[in-house]
């Protein structure tokens, strides 16, 4: 129902799903990486990585949405957002496009086997539905 044509969204995948960052949220988008391990860290913090001289916490969206882990591909990237004046990055499966929705409508309870709170909402497409990620819960401890 809500309308904004004017806020964009940077379209990443995960598998064949596709979800959607406010563009603002993103610092950078960065190739895989070698990422190091913590020892007795969250399931879904893959580790860390130093990007540039700054040590950046890596979070598997396919982790923290409890979908099976898949090996990196050439186009698995980094996508490094600004969270509470941290970076923190953010390990999808592709990065496909700059888009904008025409409509944007509620999360569901959930969407799959994905609790609806990671979503601040569903974004329409020509060429379909878009989950929009809410950046705070997916980096909520």
């Amino acid at each position: 129902m809500e309308k904004n044509r004017d806020e964009q969204y940077i379209e990443v995948g995960i598998g064949k799903e596709r979800y959607a960052l406010r563009i603002y949220e993103i610092h950078e988008i960065i190739k895989m990486q070698d990422i190091t391990e913590i020892p007795n860290s969250l399931s879904y913090l893959n580790g860390v990585i130093n990007l540039r001289g700054s040590i950046v916490p890596i979070i598997g969206l396919r982790n923290r949405f409890g979908l099976p882990e898949k090996a990196p591909t050439k186009t698995t990237r980094i996508v490094v957002v600004n969270y509470a004046e941290e970076m923190v990055g953010i390990v999808v499966d592709q990065v496909n496009q700059v888009t904008s929705f025409a409509d944007i409508q509620p999360p569901p309870e959930r969407i799959g086997s994905v609790n609806g709170s990671f979503f601040a909402g569903i974004g329409c497409t020509d060429t379909g539905l878009v989950s929009i990620l809410k950046l705070e819960e997916i980096l909520r401890v």
